[in-house]
């Protein structure tokens, strides 16, 4: 299977002027959550507003900072929790960001596709 990649952008949604710059992110339907650099999400001023716990793909079990922000790629935007990633973990992007874009992810084509959200 490739790799599915897209650009990122997360936003401050209290000084929607500051953002990180644009993050190449695996498109990774098996995480819950996107993750960006630390870094970049603090110098947006996205800040840290608790921890989470999370189970990586080799079993390793982690704790990492989350905050909020409006995350947008391909045309598509949406608000949701994002994850300050530390040095070594991946840039992703995750289900619940693909849902609130209400986007479909084409694997072959590397594209989303729009669809219809869910109201019941």
């Amino acid at each position: 299977m490739s790799r599915f990649m897209v650009n990122l952008v997360a936003i401050n949604p209290k000084e929607e002027h500051r953002c990180t710059p644009p993050v190449e992110v695996l498109v990774d339907t098996g995480s819950e959550l996107s993750w960006l650099p630390k870094q970049l999400l603090l110098e947006a001023g996205i800040t840290p507003r608790g921890k989470k716990r999370f189970k990586l793909a080799d079993n390793q079990v982690v704790e990492r900072d989350y905050g909020y922000a409006i995350l947008t790629a391909e045309g598509y935007t949406t608000n949701d929790e994002i994850i300050l990633a530390e040095s070594g973990d991946m840039s992703l992007l995750g289900v619940r960001t693909l849902e609130g874009f209400s986007v479909m992810v084409d694997n072959i084509g590397h594209r989303f596709v729009a669809t219809a959200t869910l109201a019941c």
